[in-house]
């Protein structure tokens, strides 16, 4: 069923306003796909926050333009699937890259992360860091250990200069006696 001019127009502009405010895009290619298939990666996808969303090649193409994930425009060949990851790349990339592991149906063909063109092998570099949340917790362990570790020392001095007090103080009663 062929869709209507102004169909088709509201589905560019869709596009073009995820790929515009994505932080990470990820293309694939899905040949054979099934729908229950694709419809476990969507709420797989959804449930992070982000979305995963099929159309054809000249919507994606005229949705791409003037965007950061423009550098994947020469990518739109076959059937093509898009992941657009708006706070947490990390996380979309596994879900994604342990789909295709899983499927091997869905393709990875490329992707954008902050405006920059990335690679198959980036892609599955990026699903291997830990996840945000954990990533935030070393970070905080960080902030903590600095200030504790500062007190610390800083303990430490009155109490040293005490034991030197104790030990100029002993020495003196050893000389008096």
């Amino acid at each position: 069923m062929a869709l209507k001019f102004k169909e088709k127009e509201t589905i560019v502009e869709d596009l073009h306003e995820k790929f515009s405010r994505s932080e990470t895009v990820i293309m694939t290619q899905f040949s054979g796909l099934d729908v229950a298939d694709a419809n476990e990666l969507r709420k797989k996808i959804r449930e992070l926050g982000a979305e995963f969303k099929v159309s054809k090649n000249t919507l994606f193409k005229r949705a791409i333009n003037g965007t950061p994930a423009e550098v994947l425009l020469d990518q739109f060949s076959g059937p093509n699937a898009v992941a657009f990851a708006y706070e947490d790349p990390v996380s979309m990339a596994k879900v994604v890259v342990e789909f295709a592991k899983k499927s091997e149906i869905l393709e990875i063909r490329g992707g954008v992360l902050n405006g920059k063109f990335i690679d198959v092998a980036q892609i599955h570099a990026l699903s291997e860091l830990p996840s945000r949340e954990v990533l935030l917790a070393k970070l905080l362990t960080v902030f903590v250990a600095v200030p504790t570790s500062l007190v610390r020392a800083l303990s430490g001095i009155p109490q040293k200069l005490l034991y030197t007090l104790r030990a100029i103080e002993d020495q003196k009663n050893d000389n008096d006696n």
